[in-house]
């Protein structure tokens, strides 16, 4: 198969590369830790919802295979929310699949799909359900605040690893969108 055919939204998954790269990437804590200041407790992989769908708090503890496994089902939840919120006929090439997906993983399917400021679509669903790949993938760039700071401000170091990940899932993007 081609990598670079694009395959409507609803025939895709995210790759086993992308899963170990959302691993890597999230760094395994067993003990919850809050990971940028302002932000929630995450536990495991960058999990901030236990299995039972309360919220992770502060001591709360979790093994490498139990967040593997909160980590799958997070992201295949945050899959289903994608491809509602989008629509399963749009189509994507898996890497740029994969990139969205990711970002959803870290900035929550919700803030995905939604603009909070209209409860409409979401930027990154309004382009890519006009087909405008290019404008898609620059408006993982919008998503660069934690805790009402913009990461991108040079030289901060309480966020910066936010704008370097968003800059990662960018060029990640624009190069599968080509």
């Amino acid at each position: 198969m081609n990598s670079k055919l694009r395959i409507a939204i609803g025939g895709l998954t995210l790759s086993a590369a992308a899963f170990l790269g959302v691993m890597v990437r999230e760094d395994y804590v067993g003990t919850a830790m809050i990971p940028t200041k302002g932000d929630v407790p995450t536990v495991g992989f960058g999990s901030t919802v236990k299995e039972d769908g309360s919220p992770v708090r502060m001591g709360d503890t979790t093994t490498p295979v139990r967040a593997a496994q909160r980590s799958l089902a997070h992201i295949q939840k945050d899959e289903s929310a994608i491809k509602r919120c989008v629509g399963e006929d749009v189509p994507l090439h898996q890497a740029e699949y994969d990139a969205y997906v990711d970002l959803a993983y870290n900035i929550g399917a919700r803030n995905f799909c939604t603009n909070p400021k209209t409860g409409g679509p979401g930027v990154i669903v309004r382009k890519l359900q006009a087909r405008d790949y290019t404008g898609a993938c620059d408006a993982i760039l919008q998503y660069r605040y934690a805790a009402g700071f913009d990461c991108s401000t040079p030289g901060n170091k309480r966020c910066a690893g936010v704008w370097t990940d968003r800059l990662r899932v960018h060029k990640q993007c624009q190069e599968a969108s080509r």
